[in-house]
């Protein structure tokens, strides 16, 4: 018997499968054929079947079929616990950018007001420069630099939900490097269930593409670590053992992603073991070869 979306065929005899188009569109999701005795369908199929009594009706209730499919499958993918907190963690991203971007602009439009003014001598860190120029400039100048301020406060708050709701969704992942640099591993891999799914080679250098690309255009030296470098392990690391950190680390944090995607929770036994594991490689002093 052959099963299609509009029926099942056995031996010429068709049963339509008497359902709208939201129940259609949960069968296609429930086929499974063999490509050993796969035969494509033709309209006809569906005319014997009743389904139709012509091609462009055949198109047009194939193409609704699709589009509640399609329509069904987003839902879910938008359903999942990772999929709020990782456009959390790109409009974080988005706000350290224009943050980044309107202080440097400032402090230009600043020093043209007062020329004696040069952050290169000054080395005034930028959030100071804002708040100063927040309380003295005049007019549009200081007006601007408040509503910065105002955008790196609701970035401060971002950021602490953030690492709230990654404790949540990667109970596991956020228990080793924390939940910020959780919810930013997972976003540079698209998700959890694509973070559970890297090997640690691929999430030790994650979030270092322009080092890899160039390593693989200009034969560089390859790089040993990417977003995990934030964690307090790897930077602290003495140069000579930093990859190997970062090596254990991302091992750990392989295992980790599988357990908060297929559990969910918290797994002390593992994160006990796991810590200890990569404290006593950060501790290590000795002269180890970095991969």
């Amino acid at each position: 018997m052959r099963s299609y979306w509009f029926g099942d065929l056995d031996n010429g005899i068709c049963t339509p499968y008497l359902g709208d188009g939201p129940s259609r569109a949960g069968r296609v999701a429930t086929l499974r054929t063999s490509l050993d005795d796969f035969i494509p369908l033709s309209w006809e199929d569906a005319v014997s079947c009743g389904v139709c009594s012509s091609r462009t009706e055949y198109i047009a209730a194939l193409r609704e079929v699709c589009f509640y499919a399609a329509e069904q499958e987003i839902r879910e993918r938008y359903a999942g616990k990772d999929a709020e907190l990782l456009q959390m963690v790109r409009t974080l991203d988005e706000m350290d950018n224009v943050i980044n971007l309107l202080s440097e602009r400032v402090a230009e439009w600043h020093q043209v007001r007062h020329p004696t003014f040069s952050r290169k001598y000054r080395k005034t860190p930028a959030h100071v420069l804002i708040k100063t120029i927040a309380t003295k400039g005049r007019g549009a100048l200081g007006r601007t630099a408040s509503q910065i301020e105002q955008l790196a406060a609701a970035r401060t708050d971002l950021a602490r939900e953030v690492s709230d709701r990654a404790n949540r969704v990667m109970p596991n992942t956020s228990a080793l490097i924390g939940g910020l640099v959780a919810a930013r591993l997972m976003a540079a891999a698209g998700g959890l269930l694509p973070l559970s799914r890297l090997p640690a080679s691929v999430i030790q250098v994650l979030g270092a593409r322009t080092a890899l690309f160039a390593h693989l255009r200009t034969q560089s030296p390859s790089p040993k670590h990417g977003i995990i470098f934030q964690h307090r392990r790897v930077h602290n690391a003495p140069r000579e053992v930093r990859g190997k950190v970062a090596r254990v680390l991302a091992g750990k944090l392989a295992i980790a992603a599988k357990l908060d995607y297929f559990r969910g929770v918290a797994v002390p036994e593992f994160l006990e073991a796991a810590q200890a594991r990569i404290d006593a490689t950060g501790a290590c002093t000795g002269r180890t070869e970095e991969p």
